[in-house]
């Protein structure tokens, strides 16, 4: 039987989509460490994560089970990409399933911060009345300064202008506007004009440090910041003495440096007790509607690939989009992308008197992937012919 794991608190629907398609499913609570999860893989075929559990190169070299990857969040930075790809453990993450939520807090903390309901809130639960309007001001008419223009960034773009926000955004590559937002050609640009700034990057390492003191001072004074991103591309110390000094106006920060792998861990952070400033333990995506939706569409995805082959939407193996073979069987070979293969592949399978019912090749990269339906049994020798390929990275038989 196939054996599942499922890490850091994954929706049920992903436990009952694997147990209903076979495979038997083992679930924790939190995340692992390198050497427990080199422990937990042990005869495991598929591995299900979010972004607290970190899957190097030693944890995928030592798990030759390990079939198939899910990270049930968007980012994939915590995972060995290209390891993975060169061991043929496809990766699948959730690129759009909590879009939505992570919009509706960004709106929802520009809106505290601009009104600073922070501060009203604490002196309330402090008993202090404090009706005041000083310091307190409408997102109408404010600028947005969107600093990364993706799923998030663009559809952040379009509720913001329905509250009537201008838009400006920065990316580092073409992006079509939306609405009536402007894209700012430098991160300098977009910096002097917003009065709020928000980060939507991915997790690349070229980001890491992306925000720092030099970054703060250029944005305009009392402006506010949100980081819903990644942790380590703020520098956390120059937000402290950009807010101390009152250079800014306000920050909410979703995502930190050094997270703890666990909830109910001690939290630790320079940015705790700042005035006007909000922290969450990075639930920015953290929605149960937003965790049914990933929850179903990376299991799917992980059930797909291991039935039959389809690798659409991986993030590090050639995209083939495949159906249930009407086949015998199904011959799914993961090769090194090199001049010949594929008719090295057939002319393999003709000397054993395979014939072909259909072939899809796919490639990417460094890698290809010819997926190749037969119409009869396969004969004795054929898959360690294939096996035997110098280019061979993975071979799989599907029934």
């Amino acid at each position: 039987m196939l054996r599942a794991l499922l890490l850091e608190n994954l929706h049920p629907h992903a436990r009952t989509i694997l147990e209903s398609s076979g495979f038997e499913v083992e679930t924790r609570t939190g995340a692992l460490d390198e050497s427990e999860l080199i422990d937990a893989l042990d005869g495991v075929h598929l591995l299900g994560i979010r972004s607290k559990t970190n899957v190097t190169a030693k944890v995928l070299e030592s798990a030759p089970s390990l079939m198939t990857l899910g990270a049930f969040c968007i980012g994939t930075n915590q995972i060995d990409l290209r390891t993975a790809a060169e061991r043929g453990v496809a990766t699948f993450n959730a690129p759009f399933q909590n879009t939505r939520s992570v919009v509706e807090i960004a709106l929802a903390e520009i809106i505290a911060l601009t009104r600073r309901l922070t501060d009203r809130n604490a002196e309330m639960h402090a008993g202090v009345w404090n009706k005041s309007a000083e310091g307190a001001h409408e997102v109408r008419g404010r600028t947005l300064g969107i600093v990364g223009y993706g799923n998030i960034g663009t559809q952040l773009s379009v509720v913001a202008e329905s509250l009537g926000m201008s838009v400006a955004f920065y990316n580092t590559s073409e992006k079509l506007a939306l609405g009536n937002a402007r894209r700012m050609g430098s991160l300098e640009e977009l910096l002097e004009v917003a009065d709020v700034v928000t980060l939507h990057v991915d997790g690349r390492k070229g980001n890491a440090g992306l925000f720092g003191a030099e970054q703060f001072a250029r944005m305009k004074p009392g402006a506010l910041f949100l980081n819903l991103s990644r942790g380590f591309v703020i520098d956390t110390g120059a937000l402290r003495e950009a807010i101390l000094s009152g250079h800014l106006g306000g920050a909410s920060i979703d995502v930190f440096p050094h997270e703890p792998k666990r909830k109910g861990d001690p939290f630790e952070s320079d940015l705790r007790g700042l005035p006007n400033v909000i922290l969450t333990p990075h639930i920015g995506g953290s929605t149960e509607e937003a965790q049914e939706a990933i929850g179903t569409f990376v299991a799917n995805k992980l059930r797909d690939y291991v039935a039959t082959g389809s690798t659409t939407l991986s993030v590090n193996l050639p995209n083939l989009a495949l159906e249930q073979t009407t086949g015998v069987a199904r011959i799914a070979h993961l090769h090194r992308n090199t001049p010949g293969v594929l008719a090295a592949v057939n002319n393999t399978l003709a000397q054993h008197g395979v014939n072909i019912e259909g072939q899809l090749l796919a490639t990417r990269g460094e890698l290809g992937y010819v997926v190749t339906d037969i119409g009869s049994p396969l004969p004795d020798g054929v898959t360690e012919a294939l096996a035997a390929m110098d280019q061979t990275v993975r071979l799989r038989v599907l029934a």
